[in-house]
Formats: structure tokens, sequence, C-alpha cells
């Protein structure tokens, strides 16, 4: 666990392929043109310019033994071997890290959530293994779930760079959770040198693992590789960006533009839709019983029967992105989908994705920065205060939805014993997907205390929901 992101860079392999295809649960490679800008300062290299292959070590997971005799060394000289153990040793516990070691992208078209790492962050190569002590601490409590990986290489400089000995350490002592969970690994901006990297590794990595990486040229790509509109990044990555692809069309159009698009979408929404569109759109144009979406309904049904809710790793697993979509359009077209033969992972994944693509929160932008307060507020009123913001703040069918669905999830960690899902994880997996900025990207920082709020309601839901809806709005003069 102790060298874990300076593995990241590593993880490019072999011509990109296209990492968008629909009819598969695992992203593909990617075919974007792959292009060799170099900056002038990389991974040290140094090491690497000796041909002797790696040491022979025993592998477990995702390395294997290769048998070929070529690999074997003529020398008994280790080609890797460098001032790696001495950086060690010389470490002071006391470096002070920036604040910020990675951040939280979002969830992705599968609902999936994104850590992003990027190389202008790297500390001088003597504080790199307290670094990535940090990341590690960050994004533990995720990985128990899929996750994406998103490596930014533009940055790197001369007195940060991982040797190949340090980047070799940190994979081999990746703990399982870390390596099995990861879905994907994009490189964005990769150069020649990376590929360098990587195929030196390869034959020592297994397939499995290799499949996971893909290499992304632009920004726009990206975007499109993970489904998201909107992505908040520093400045730095947007300029080389800019410069790499000097041809890219402007992807915001003008803010009166994009309204006007906006509004002429909403006018040829057809009244059957339910995904993609505002809650109350729904409420107004579908049979919904107490402002519960048809569709949500039949997810939570399906899902609540025996056999199916106590099923190990419900909502954390990924379902098939096909299929969901495929789901998705015919419900958006009216038509009555019949889930009795779907697959578990599949239902999962299109209740959170009816979540996700509402144009509103299901908490509202309205509360989210009482949310993201959430673990600065003292004990002995967290039940006050989240009882107030649920019930007074909520319009009326956000907080039947919320109601109704935190009900079930109730029912799911009533099952923990058997699906392993505690509040917890279950505050982890639904906490992006109960809110989210208006504006920006949702930081780590911010996603603590919106989990915390979630697996609070969870634990507390009886005292929130004793009083009635219907009694909430009745106003007393």
């Amino acid at each position: 666990l102790t060298r874990f992101t300076n593995a990241l860079p590593l993880a490019p392999q072999g011509p990109a392929i296209n990492p968008i295809v629909d009819n598969s649960d695992e992203p593909q490679p990617s075919l974007s043109d792959l292009h060799d800008f170099e900056p002038k300062l990389e991974f040290d290299d140094t090491e690497l310019l000796a041909p002797s292959p790696l040491e022979k070590d025993v592998m477990v997971g995702d390395f294997v033994l290769a048998d070929d005799p070529e690999l074997e060394p003529e020398e008994d000289v280790n080609p890797l071997e460098d001032d790696f153990e001495d950086q060690l040793r010389d470490q002071s516990e006391t470096f002070q890290t920036p604040k910020n070691k990675c951040d939280f992208l979002g969830t992705d078209k599968q609902g999936r959530h994104i850590f992003a790492i990027y190389a202008s962050r790297f500390p001088e190569k003597s504080q790199l293994e307290a670094f990535v002590r940090e990341i590690i601490k960050e994004i533990e409590p995720f990985v128990e779930n899929d996750y994406i990986l998103v490596y930014f290489h533009q940055g790197l400089k001369e007195d940060n760079k991982p040797s190949a000995q340090f980047l070799w350490n940190s994979y081999k002592e990746l703990d399982r959770n870390f390596r099995k969970n990861l879905k994907t690994l994009y490189v964005v901006h990769p150069t020649w040198f990376i590929r360098v990297i990587w195929n030196f590794f390869s034959p020592f990595i297994s397939d499995k693992f290799r499949k996971k990486l893909v290499y992304i040229s632009s920004l726009d790509e990206l975007r499109q590789a993970l489904g998201l509109n909107k992505l908040k990044l520093p400045d730095n990555i947007c300029d080389l960006d800019d410069k790499l692809n000097p041809s890219r069309k402007p992807s915001t159009p003008p803010p009166s533009s994009s309204i006007n698009a906006s509004r002429q979408q909403q006018h040829k929404m057809a009244t059957t839709h339910q995904f993609g569109v505002p809650l109350k759109f729904i409420v107004m144009n579908s049979p919904c019983l107490n402002s519960i979406p048809p569709i949500v309904r039949k997810c939570v049904d399906s899902l609540s029967i025996t056999g199916v809710i106590d099923t190990e790793g419900i909502f954390r697993r990924s379902g098939n992105h096909s299929e969901i979509m495929a789901l998705k359009e015919r419900v958006n077209r009216g038509e009555d989908v019949d889930l009795k033969s779907v697959n578990v992972h599949v239902i999962a994944g299109l209740l959170k994705s009816f979540l996700r693509d509402l144009t509103e929160p299901l908490l509202t932008f309205e509360l989210y920065e009482d949310v993201t307060r959430f673990l600065d507020w003292p004990k002995e009123e967290r039940s006050r205060n989240v009882t107030q913001l649920i019930r007074e703040k909520l319009p009326e069918e956000n907080y039947e939805l919320f109601k109704y669905i935190v009900e079930f999830l109730v029912r799911v960690m009533d099952c923990e014993d058997l699906n392993k899902m505690t509040s917890s994880n279950l505050a982890i997996v639904f906490g992006p997907n109960f809110l989210w900025s208006r504006s920006t990207s949702t930081s780590l920082e911010e996603i603590a205390p919106i989990n915390a709020f979630v697996d609070f309601v969870l634990q507390n839901h009886k005292d929130i929901y004793l009083i009635d809806v219907n009694q909430r709005t009745v106003s007393v003069d």
C-alpha cells in the first residue's frame, strides 16, 4: 500500500485503442492517434540503459514470471538498481504534502468513482513515499467499489521523476482491492517515453491488467470516455491540451446559446422521458404514485426480492453498460420494460443512472453548501440540522423520492451479512449520485461530508422520517 500512486504512469500499453465500446463491460484501448510531444523532463530512465531485465522475483496477482530464457540476466546486475533504498531511508517523516494530492472528478457513465492524479503535483524523489501514503489514505475508502483512475502526465519535473525501480516496487506492493477494482486507467497526454516504460514492464504484467490501460490524447476524448460534459481541471492541463490540439473546436458554447439550446431541448422532450429530465417533469407527465417515478419503483421492486437484495456487492459492482443504455432508451420511448430476467447489477446500475441523469441532484443544488458543512456541525446538533434540511428545504417530490430510496437502502443494509453493504458502503456509492455541485467538480474534501451526511440519514432514518410528508406540508400560523 505504501507506494501506490507511483505505479500509475506505468499503465500505458501498446498502440492506443478506442475506449468507448458500448457492448462491453470493460472500456477498450483507444484509436486516437498518440502524439510524440515530449516534455523536456521525464521519468528517470538512467537505470533503463542497461539491456538486462528485472531481477528475478516471486510474482503474484497481476504479475507473472516469464519462461523465456532470454529474460534471464547474463550478469548478476540489476539494471533497475539505483538509489531507491537510499531515497526511502533518508525520507523525512515530517514531510508536509500539498492539501490536494488527487481530485475526485465525479462518477462515470456507469456510476463508478473517478479520481485524478497529476504528475505536476509529485513532490521531489525523497518525499514520494509519503506522498503516495497520503493518496492511498484519501482513496482507500472508495476502492472497495469499482473505480476509475485518470493520470495526467503533464508537469513532471527533474526532481520528481519516479525511478523505474520505485514504480516496479509500487505495483508489486499494491493492495489487491486497488488492482482488482480498478476498471480503467486513463493516461492523458501520453508521451513516447511513457510507451517505452510500459513496453519495458509489459512482459511481467498480466494481460488482464494491461487491458485496463487506455491512452487519451485530448480532454475532449476524456470527456467522451467518462461521459462527463464538464471537467474541472488545473489550468496547466488545459493549456497543454490547447497546445497539443490547436484545431480543436471550443467545447463550451457561449452562455446565451447554451441556455437557448437547453430550452429547445426541453420543448423537444417526449413526455415519456424518465432519464435526463427534471424530477418535476417526470411527476407531471408519468403515472407516479407518491411522486415515485415508475422506473424507480420497478428497479426497487426487482431488487427487493430475496436472493437479489442479498447479492454480494449489490450497487458496488458495475452492470453491463450497453444493457443499461438500451433499457434507458426503451424507458424514454415509453415502453413497459420487464426487469425479471435482467441481471441484478444492471438493474442496480439503472437506478444509479436515473439519479445521476437528473438535471438537478435529488438533494438539490440549494442544499449543497449546507450538506458539505455536515462534518463541521457539533454532533449534538446534527440530528436536528439534518431533519430540518430534509423536511423543510426539499421540494415535496424530492422529499418523497429520497425517503423512498432511503427506506429501500435500509432494507439493503439489513442484509449486510450477505451482501457486504453497510451504511458506509452505500453512502460511498450513493452520495455522489444524491448531490453534486452546480458549477464545479466535487473535491475529495467535499465528497467526504456528503457521504457522511447520507450515512447519517441511513443510520437515523426512523427519527428523520417520523413525521409523514403530509404533516410536513401543513403550515401552522
